[in-house]
């Protein structure tokens, strides 16, 4: 494996990437990832999760309570939310990768200490956690990338990426050297938070449809 001495201040998580790239070793190189500050605070890294031969990806922005706690990708209510709305949408999840843009929790405390509220990376932690979603990329080779919320597709596609002008669309670009097809939608948990939550949810289905037909 590469040096691991490279200060938090450098932002990126090159130099922790192992020699091999499989999933099992990208997984263990990641828990030790000191790439940015956001691991001094979470409770472990949460890497991606599902088979190395899954047609679809679903990238999500970071993990939320209890993803960080647990350290598995999208298990708390917005993961359960998703795998609802694919189930729905005819994908199944266990046909799928699911990984975040960032792999650790970023978080701000409550006033009363008892609760963490979620705090939106910024593009310097995005970029410094870009090289696993790269590594993933180029292990899975998936036939679709769904794209899951505004972090996601700034991560993947850029700053100037605004999910309301192409979610539930079919793009085509190059990720990390590789052409790609991408899915945007919503993230679920926007869906958990809308003042009309069914018609979020059936928008999420609907975008979710979509990338079920780019795939058949």
């Amino acid at each position: 494996m590469a040096t691991t001495s490279a200060p938090e201040d450098a932002y990126t998580a090159t130099p922790f990437l192992p020699d091999r790239l499989n999933l099992a070793a990208l997984r263990r190189a990641a828990a030790g990832c000191r790439g940015c500050p956001l691991h001094r605070d979470a409770t472990q890294t949460v890497f991606g999760k599902g088979s190395a031969h899954a047609r679809v990806m679903l990238v999500g922005e970071q993990p939320g309570d209890q993803e960080d706690r647990q350290g598995e990708p999208f298990v708390g209510p917005a993961g359960r939310l998703l795998g609802k709305a694919l189930a729905e949408a005819g994908l199944d999840p266990a046909d799928a990768y699911v990984t975040n843009a960032v792999k650790h929790f970023k978080f701000t405390w409550a006033a009363t200490r008892k609760r963490r509220i979620h705090k939106a990376p910024t593009l310097r932690e995005m970029s410094a956690c870009g090289p696993w979603l790269a590594a993933e990329l180029r292990v899975v080779k998936p036939e679709l990338i769904v794209v899951l919320g505004a972090t996601a597709g700034k991560a993947l596609l850029g700053s100037s990426f605004r999910v309301g002008e192409v979610r539930g669309t079919v793009l085509e670009r190059e990720i990390h050297g590789r052409p790609e097809r991408l899915v945007p939608t919503v993230h679920p948990s926007s869906v958990l938070r809308s003042d009309d939550r069914e018609q979020a949810y059936q928008g999420l289905v609907a975008d979710l449809k979509v990338a079920v037909q780019a795939l058949s």
